[in-house]
């Protein structure tokens, strides 16, 4: 297994926010792996799943009566904070303005998806550049490989789930294809990681 501590301990200094993206397979996985981190986590995250506007979820309940850390759906014009997790809502782009706030966009649906995990990706890209660590689940379409290797070109660290360990392999086979993340790993390893990062950013705190 890879020491994931010794490897990245340096990256996670730099990080100002934290990106997730997934579709199919990967809810569970984005839920086991929020509710690790612990309470007066010192940023934010954004995470990006693709859900029907018509899927009444409760998602953002389930988890902030399971994690430390708020949870909530992201709101137009709803400054980043550190601490809590905004959820892209359905039928909606999701951007990061350099002044530190949110936008939901209703723009065109991009590889049928909207939100889109490249669009929030590239966008938080564009205002955090190297300041960025951007994690790719399991998911069935090719959303998130542009979005995490434009990340990659702009010094962020990026992080695919093994196509083994994804309960649907293409969006991470895509990514790998396209570029070369920093790590590639199994859910045993992204949950050490998630471990990790929790011990090491509030120490940074």
């Amino acid at each position: 297994m890879v020491d994931l501590e010794l490897l990245t301990v340096d990256r996670y200094k730099k990080a100002k926010i934290i990106v997730i993206g997934c579709s199919a397979g990967g809810f569970t996985l984005v839920f086991d792996l929020i509710a690790i981190l612990p309470k007066n986590f010192p940023i934010p995250i954004i995470v990006v799943i693709h859900r029907s506007r018509k899927h009444k979820s409760s998602i953002e309940e389930l988890l902030n009566n399971k994690s430390k850390v708020m949870v909530k759906v992201a709101g137009d014009k709803d400054p980043l904070k550190k601490g809590t997790v905004y959820f892209a809502p359905s039928d909606y782009h999701l951007l990061v303005e350099p002044n530190g706030c949110l936008t939901l966009d209703s723009s065109e649906p991009i590889l049928y998806s909207r939100p889109s995990i490249d669009v929030t990706f590239q966008s938080v890209a564009d205002v955090y550049k190297e300041n960025v660590i951007a994690i790719l689940l399991s998911g069935a379409n090719t959303d998130g490989a542009e979005g995490i290797c434009y990340i990659r070109e702009r010094k962020g660290f990026t992080i695919v789930q093994h196509p083994d360990s994804a309960e649907v392999k293409t969006m991470p086979e895509a990514a790998i294809s396209r570029c070369k993340a920093d790590l590639i790993l199994s859910n045993l390893e992204l949950f050490s990681f998630m471990e990790n990062l929790g011990i090491t950013m509030n120490a940074k705190a």
